[in-house]
């Protein structure tokens, strides 16, 4: 338990940033999971629509700081690899 101050607001700070971490992660998973729903559809279009969601999803995310910038980079990749498998 916080016992100064300082400590105290450290806690209330780190209250704050997890609940809004968590907000973030879990709207970029809901993105992710639409992605590839659309993709089991075998829909192009919504395919697209949902991945640039999704990338501006997770690119937010890494701006804000709550993932990595090559952790978005790389499920970015992996999503659109994906859609654009859809084509062949």
């Amino acid at each position: 338990m916080a016992n100064h101050e300082s400590a105290e607001k450290r806690n209330r700070q780190n209250i704050r940033r997890k609940a809004r971490n968590t907000s973030i992660k879990s709207r970029v998973k809901t993105g992710a999971k639409r992605v590839l729903e659309a993709i089991a559809t075998k829909d192009k279009d919504a395919s697209a629509a949902t991945l640039q969601k999704a990338i501006s999803l997770l690119d937010k995310a890494a701006s804000k700081g709550t993932l990595h910038r090559n952790t978005a980079s790389r499920k970015i990749s992996r999503l659109t690899k994906k859609v654009n498998a859809l084509d062949a």
